[in-house]
Order: C-alpha cells, then sequence, then structure tokens
C-alpha cells in the first residue's frame, strides 16, 4: 500500500472514531484538560494564599512545556493570561452545539 493510500485510509478511520466520539459525547483529551485546568484555576483563586498557589501551578506547567520545547517566557504569558480571563469565575467556554440535543440547539434567525 503506498503512503497515499495509507494516509487515506488513516484519515478515514480517524473520522470514524471522531463520529463515534461525537455520538457518544465522549469528551477528548483536550476538552478535559481545559476544563481541568479552569477548575484548577479558579479554585486556586478562591484561597487566601491564591498567587502562591497559582505561581506553583504556573511554575509546574510552564516546567513541563519547556521540556517539550516550548519558550519559558511565552508559556509564562500564556499562562499569565489564561489565569486573567478565568479570574471572574464565570464558565468560559463556548457551548458545543453539536453534542445539544436537536430541541435545545438554538438556530439563528434569518
Amino acid at each position: 500500500m503506498s503512503r497515499k493510500q495509507k494516509n487515506a485510509a488513516q484519515a478515514v478511520r480517524q473520522q470514524r472514531v471522531r463520529d463515534a466520539a461525537r455520538s457518544l459525547r465522549r469528551p477528548s483529551r483536550d476538552d478535559i484538560a481545559r476544563m481541568l485546568l479552569w477548575q484548577m484555576i479558579v479554585t486556586a483563586r478562591s484561597r487566601r494564599d491564591s498567587r502562591l498557589v497559582l505561581d506553583r501551578l504556573r511554575d509546574e506547567v510552564v516546567e513541563g512545556l519547556e521540556r517539550q520545547g516550548f519558550d519559558v517566557r511565552e508559556s509564562e504569558t500564556v499562562f499569565e493570561d489564561l489565569i486573567g480571563k478565568y479570574a471572574d469565575g464565570l464558565f468560559p467556554f463556548r457551548p458545543k452545539r453539536h453534542l445539544q440535543p436537536a430541541s435545545e440547539t438554538i438556530y439563528p434567525e434569518t
């Protein structure tokens, strides 16, 4: 099988996996990671020592990103931006329209 055929077959398999996950309403690893980070930041901000906790969390996350090859300063900036974005504790994620039952889906007026 040629590389092009293998890639085409892999694309079909991946689409089936994504379709199955959608029909099962199964969250991805990234969905869980985003939710976990938001929960950690919101929880840390409610503590008296929030800055200390967030600094430690930032340092650990940035250290892991650095091991992957990411720039330390850029990683710190992105993390601090997320803390600012999540600071109010409001749920920051857009609704997953494809997960809502058809009866709940809101269609824009035409």
